[in-house]
């Protein structure tokens, strides 16, 4: 009897070692969270752009809990018959094995220029698909959609009226239409062509702003 006892004790101790283990790798296991954009999102411009981009600053912010990952492509557009599209991309396929748990998607910005706008009527539908593919992910990830950051004057053929009157509207009607939510970057960095020495890409102070405003929506602190 006694050695049954032993051997049963000694069983359950097994077993609640491995709910432990089990409950402590499961706490440990980072929130990941893929940074989808273009080249503000890469950081391009940025003096130090490997340790001061935006994902690596969210990162910083979020703290050990959570694992960011840069999938900026400079000159990506989010249309599919945009001159460059993210789609086409290897970063695409990449934020996809990636098995995200959370989602940002900042693009729009070269999609302003003409040769791209002129298939605007077609930007909605193709935002939707690639909500509708991350959505179907097996990671099932949380998604956010950023409002684009405000462009100064117009360079490179991205105009800045395009980006507030056009874009902007369109993606918060996407957002509307699918369910997921926003984070507005247009309006915390506007009126601070300061942060924009190109009039188009943030500096690191940008950067940091971004990051901020990110930080704060996907942890509500």
């Amino acid at each position: 009897m006694t050695k049954r006892i032993t051997k049963a004790a000694a069983l359950l101790i097994v077993l609640q070692a491995c709910v432990v283990l089990t409950a402590v790798a499961a706490a440990v296991e980072p929130t990941k969270v893929a940074c989808i954009g273009d080249s503000i999102t890469f950081g391009a411009g940025i003096r130090d752009r490997a340790a001061n981009n935006y994902p690596v600053q969210l990162g910083k912010m979020l703290g050990d809990n959570w694992e960011t990952k840069n999938f900026g492509v400079s000159g990506a557009t989010l249309l599919k018959k945009g001159n460059k599209p993210y789609w086409k991309e290897r970063a695409w396929q990449a934020a996809l094995d990636y098995k995200p748990d959370v989602v940002i998607i900042k693009l729009g910005t070269n999609d302003t220029k003409p040769g791209n706008w002129q298939h605007k009527d077609e930007y909605a539908a193709d935002y939707k698909a690639m909500i509708e593919q991350l959505s179907g992910l097996e990671s099932k990830p949380r998604i956010w959609l950023c409002l684009p950051v405000p462009a100064y004057g117009e360079r490179w053929g991205i105009r800045e009226e395009v980006v507030r009157d056009e874009v902007v509207p369109i993606v918060r009607q996407v957002a509307k239409d699918t369910g997921v939510k926003i984070i507005d970057l247009f309006t915390p960095l506007s009126d601070k062509p300061e942060l924009f020495p190109d009039r188009i890409h943030p500096n690191a102070a940008g950067a940091t702003l971004m990051a901020e405003v990110i930080c704060r929506a996907l942890t509500g602190k």
